[in-house]
This record gives structure tokens, sequence and C-alpha cells, in this order.
């Protein structure tokens, strides 16, 4: 798509900092190819231009020279998204957030952090404080802070915190409009979730306050059973257990842990395996809990192993949960080009008879694969089952037949926000997009109930 303004925009913004006319298309990518759909959608859409501001009065001139010249826009963090939220599906300029990286302030409970701070990079800079993030995806290493808050949704520590989207989770959202005098505005508790999940459509993220969990001398543990019922059933203990402090409880068929590479060695052939982060003092408390349900722990780290896996610089030594949410599809994809993936949860009470139904209905098509989480006061178990593609008519077919199951389906396989089923949250953003983004420039075309004025 042509811009008749887009010369104008790199005139009038020639001083401001952009990448190298070769760095285009990858700047202009995510991870959208775990979905052969999307692959096939989106490869070769690319930014025009590419800025990488470092001063709050770089991004003001931005925002309106996009607003004057009518060239929309597409904000960009550690490009971690699996679902195409930061490719530029018409063109115009990728804003990238990195250099906006500082820790604004840090207390007893809170902090602020600019927009495109990475999230291991914020642990560290809070780690001598005693205090750490409630929660982060298996991309903490590359995601930012905005990149998160603008298009995930849960993570590691969500079996203790929940989701962003839940009630406290986030304390506050500095964004700024697109528009020809653009405004700074502070969204505080509740009004922050008109820009929560909206893939960068509501405004530029600038600032994120979050509230903090005191540090606590995590582990790395794997825990291997007889099948996936009996450690899906540990799981859901484990996370009911609310004396024993976790920050993880991933389980895995047993088909998942011979395409793990190093995590292969520690897994018996034919049994599953749960991969637990758990507090070093409780270790114990959770191995008795994990003998209950026949479950054996073969792999343990210690607290300063567990720590440099996070936080060194050894690349060759992995932190565990970088094996698990979707780090498990694209581990499983280097093994099997064959496989896509699914993203469902399972309604209260309803868990593990799903869960068995599905792995007795699809023993070849679907490999098992739960993250368990804690929301609303109760377990709550979401899966990112490994799926043998066919086509698109099979994978269509197949969600309905697994919604027809009882499970509900959040498809990771649009790109059009209120097309992805549980994902849309209860907040006026529609209402707030007309404040924020007037002219419908902000990654546009990820809406279809959004007016396109550029097409």
């Amino acid at each position: 798509m042509t811009y008749p303004g887009l010369k104008d925009l790199e005139t009038e913004l020639a001083d401001i900092p952009k990448a190298n006319p070769s760095l285009l298309r990858a700047k202009s990518r995510d991870y959208y190819w775990f979905s052969p759909i999307l692959k096939s959608e989106l490869d070769g859409k690319n930014a025009d231009l590419v800025l990488i501001p470092e001063t709050r009065e770089q991004l003001v001139r931005i925002a309106s020279a996009c607003a004057r010249h009518k060239v929309p826009v597409t904000v960009r963090g550690g490009g971690t998204g699996n679902y195409g939220q930061a490719v530029p599906v018409q063109g115009g300029v990728v804003l990238d957030m990195t250099r906006f990286d500082r820790v604004v302030h840090a207390a007893p409970g809170v902090g602020r952090f600019e927009a495109g701070a990475r999230l291991l990079e914020i642990d560290r800079a809070l780690r001598d404080r005693g205090w750490e993030l409630r929660f982060f995806p298996s991309t903490r290493r590359h995601a930012t802070i905005a990149g998160f808050i603008a298009g995930g949704a849960g993570g590691i520590g969500s079996c203790t915190w929940g989701q962003l989207a839940d009630p406290g989770a986030v304390i506050a959202i500095q964004v700024l409009t697109v528009e020809e005098n653009p405004r700074f505005i502070e969204l505080r508790n509740r009004d922050a979730l008109k820009v929560l999940h909206a893939y960068g459509m509501n405004g530029i993220i600038i600032e994120v306050e979050m509230p903090l969990a005191p540090c606590q001398p995590w582990i790395d543990t794997i825990v291997t059973f007889p099948d996936l019922m009996s450690a899906s059933e540990f799981g859901y203990a484990l996370a009911a257990a609310e004396g024993i402090a976790k920050k993880l409880i991933s389980i895995h068929d047993e088909r998942i842990p011979p395409m793990m590479d190093q995590l292969a060695t520690h897994v018996p052939t034919g049994q599953a395996m749960a991969i637990v982060m758990v507090a070093e003092p409780q270790f114990e408390a959770m191995a008795a809990l994990a003998g209950d349900f026949g479950g054996t722990v073969s792999f343990r780290r210690t607290v300063a192993e567990t720590n440099d896996a996070a936080f060194g610089t050894n690349a060759e030594v992995t932190p565990l949960y970088e094996y698990t949410w979707n780090h498990t599809t694209l581990r499983a994809m280097r093994v099997d080009r064959d496989f896509t993936y699914l993203q469902v949860r399972y309604p209260a009470h309803e868990e593990l008879r799903i869960i068995k139904n599905l792995k007795d209905q699809y023993p070849d098509e679907l490999v098992l694969h739960l993250e368990f989480q804690r929301r609303f006061g109760r377990v709550f178990v979401s899966s990112l089952p490994l799926v043998r593609y066919r086509d698109p008519t099979r994978l269509q077919a197949l969600m309905e037949e697994i919604e027809a199951i009882g499970g509900q389906i959040s498809n990771p396989h649009t790109y059009r926000l209120d097309g992805a089923g549980w994902k849309r949250t209860d907040a006026p953003q529609p209402e707030f997009k007309r404040i924020a983004d007037p002219h419908n420039l902000m990654n546009p075309g990820k809406m279809f109930e959004a007016q396109t004025v550029l097409a």
C-alpha cells in the first residue's frame, strides 16, 4: 500500500534513528509462522519505515506526523507475539520501542517501567531490592513489558497470580495518542483494560506500572508420571495447594519429552512430565504431593543453578520455563514441522474429564500440553495442545469438535483481535480507540469492527 504522505513524513523525521532498510522484513515479523494459516496470510507484509525513537519528544513528533500525513503506525517491542500482533498488515511505520528501557522507579510492592524494558532485565534490576514481577511469558528473555501488556495474557507465575486481565494485575498504563496534537493519558486500575491485549491499537504505550512480589528462592524441577492423567491430577492438586509457593506448573503428554532436547534424558520413555518451579524450602512438600499421584522427581536444580539458568550468560544452560507455554510449541516444531497448536481453556470442575476425553478421542491428532493457573479464587487450566496439521478445513472442524466436548477455544490462527474468542477483554476498548487513535492509524486491519479509513 502506498501512502502519499510517507515521503514528507520521512523528511520531517529524518533526524530520528531508523532501522537499516535491510531490516524492514525482520522488524515486520513476529512468531505468526507457528500457524500455517497466518504464515500464508502475513508473509510479505512489511513496513515502509522503521523508526527507533530515543526520547519522548521524538515520540510526540512521530505520533503527530503519522496523524497529519495519514500514515499507519504499528508499535513493536521484542516481536515475540504469536498472532501477528506486530505485523504491519497495511505497511507504514513500525515504531520500535526498545530504547525506552528504563526502570522509572521501584518501591516495595510496585514498579514502573518504560515500555521497551525487557522482562528479564526488569527482574534483574529488581533482584537486589528483593522484588520480582509476579508473572511473565516464556519469552521473558526478549519480550518487553508493553509488548506483554498489548499482546500477552499470563505465563510463569500465573499458577499463583493469575493473568493480566485480573483485578489488580496492572496498576497503571500511560499512553500517547496518535493525533495531530498528541496527548499523554494515564489509565489506572480498571481503566488500564482499555489498552490491555489490544495489539497496540489504542495508543502508544509509554510506561507501565505493575505490582511486584517478594523474591523467592525458586528451583527448577522435573517430575515424571506413569501417564498424562496422573500428571494432570498432580497439577490440579499442586495449583490448589495454597501453602506451597510455586511459580510454574506445566504438564506434558508422554510424547513431548523426546522432542525437548536436553530434557529428554531426564524423562523415562513413555512417561508424562511436569515442569515445576517451586520455592526451595517447600520442595519436599511438592515432592510428597507428587508421590501421591505416582510422581518421581527426576531432575532438580539448586537455587543458584536456577538463577544462573535465567540470568546467566551461558546460552547452553536453559531455564526450564523456556520449555513451557508456547516454547513447547516452538521446540516441537523444530523437530516436526507438521505441528501447529491450539489454545484451549477448560470450564470449572470439568477440566480433568475434558482432558481425558481429548486424550482418548484424538490419540494421533492432538498431543496435550497443559498450563495450570489460579484465577478468581480457583484452579484454572489452559492448554496449548500440539496439533498435527492437515489443512484449514480440518483445523476448523477440530476446533468445533473440541468445543462440543466442552473445551473453549481461543483461535491462534487469526490476526484479527475480535476473531480470537475469549481473548477479548471486558472493557470499552473501541470507545477508547476513538479517543487515542481517531484516524484509525494504529495497527490497522486487526479488527473487523473498526472502520478502516485507509482502505
